[in-house]
């Protein structure tokens, strides 16, 4: 068709010949290839959002930039990402996200045969078109279940959280391959662990996804044994500051990898749940990215909570806020924490807890509460790595592998196919042919 070429961003670095090389071709005619440069990955993000469609965007390796979050960026707008670079590095570009990987002092047969495959001609007059949902399919793998512990400062999650961690490595199903990981922006499982090196934590894992596919070894690098209590521990934050480092896709990509090399992950979650939804702002919700990224990928979210006046006045607001997240009743289990130890006035917290957060009237109410005991010497147990008694664990212990077996089997999931699978089609159930009498 006549008006039909290639639209084509690039972003390199300032010494690169390739880009020179593109520049020239399209300057003399040579390929049928607009060429829109870019100064700044914030341009060229700003020109992907504008609207306009785009065939492909030429990314050079060398610049940091370039990583799995603008890979990402790039082909949510269908845009095909090919990344120009020496081939000797560690980095696998395409599982990253590109479509393609240049060398560096490719020609024009390699560009056209790169944008014919992978990117597509466009009309002097078009629209962006939807993008390919088989084709970004993910693929068969093994995950993993995660469970995301959360609470209020002062309830005891993290503590809970250790507990729960511990008595799920005793079970036989997960063979002591249990992983506690602090995703909470004020971390306090290094206080709690009694860390004296602070280095690995959370952000060099999810650095390490930036740009990169790390193996279950360099994973396993990153975080610490705790053999008292039979499980290992990937410590959080530095300081809270540090959220403004993370980037969403390689979080999410590190929270995928940690549980394709684990049986199973616990995570002490961040209760700020807030994104731009309801406070209108993409920096509260960049802020809150620990928090919403685990509750949003956990199979089950326990809530600790306090029998007192504060810890139930907030509960029904921290449930409300979760299923806002897209967490449904089935996978919400409610955790009461220094409970007494009376039957009666058990009795009379759950009627509490049921009419509060309207589990009685609800289509899929939460599980629970579940009741863990007034427990003293929890600092002492803390500071001497000691493991914790049975009374701390079995309680959230039992009710997790109890929802967990309730749950679907999140170990396979299957990539969607791109073809109608066959149904078996039950005889009889079709009619019958009978022609029309004269």
């Amino acid at each position: 068709m006549t008006g039909e070429r290639y639209v084509v961003l690039g972003l390199a670095h300032a010494r690169s010949r390739w880009f020179a090389e593109v520049s020239r071709w399209t300057t003399s005619g040579s390929i049928p290839v607009e060429f829109v440069k870019c100064l700044s990955v914030d341009e060229l993000r700003a020109r992907i959002d504008a609207g306009r469609p785009y065939s492909a965007a030429l990314l050079d390796a060398r610049l940091p930039a370039v990583d799995r979050d603008l890979l990402a960026a790039v082909a949510d707008a269908n845009v095909a990402g090919l990344v120009v670079g020496r081939d000797d590095g560690p980095r696998d570009w395409r599982h990253l996200g590109a479509a393609a990987h240049l060398p560096d002092g490719f020609d024009r047969a390699t560009l056209l045969d790169a944008l014919a495959t992978h990117g597509r001609l466009i009309d002097e007059v078009t629209s962006r078109p939807e993008p390919d949902e088989a084709a970004a399919a993910p693929l068969v793998a093994w995950r993993g279940p995660l469970v995301a512990v959360l609470g209020r400062s002062g309830s005891g999650a993290s503590t809970l959280a250790a507990a729960l961690a511990q008595r799920l490595a005793t079970d036989p199903r997960y063979a002591g391959d249990v992983l506690l990981v602090d995703l909470v922006r004020r971390a306090h499982q290094a206080v709690l662990h009694d860390a004296r090196d602070v280095v690995p934590g959370i952000q060099e894992v999810v650095e390490l996804h930036r740009s990169a596919t790390p193996t279950a070894a360099e994973l396993a690098r990153l975080s610490f044994e705790v053999p008292s209590r039979g499980y290992r521990l990937v410590l959080g934050l530095r300081h809270p500051r540090d959220w403004v480092a993370l980037r969403a896709r390689a979080l999410l990509a590190s929270l995928d990898a940690l549980r394709r090399t684990s049986r199973l992950v616990v995570a002490d979650a961040d209760p700020d749940l807030e994104g731009e939804a309801e406070s209108g702002s993409l920096d509260v919700e960049d802020r809150h990215l620990l928090g919403r990224s685990a509750v949003t990928t956990a199979d089950l979210v326990v809530v600790v909570a306090t029998p007192s006046l504060t810890g139930l006045a907030g509960l029904p607001g921290r449930l409300d806020e979760l299923r806002r997240c897209g967490v449904d009743g089935s996978r919400l289990l409610v955790v009461l924490n220094r409970a007494p130890r009376s039957v009666r006035a058990r009795s009379e917290l759950s009627r509490v807890v049921a009419e509060i957060t309207g589990a009685r009237s609800a289509p899929d109410p939460h599980l629970g509460p579940v009741f863990v005991p007034e427990r003293r010497g929890v600092d002492a147990l803390h500071r001497d790595l000691a493991p914790f008694p049975a009374p701390l664990t079995e309680p959230i212990g039992a009710a997790v592998l109890a929802a967990l077996d309730r749950l679907p089997d999140p170990g396979l999931v299957p990539a969607p196919s791109a073809e109608p699978e066959p149904v078996p089609v039950a005889p009889g159930s079709l009619g019958h042919w009978r022609e029309e009498e004269p």
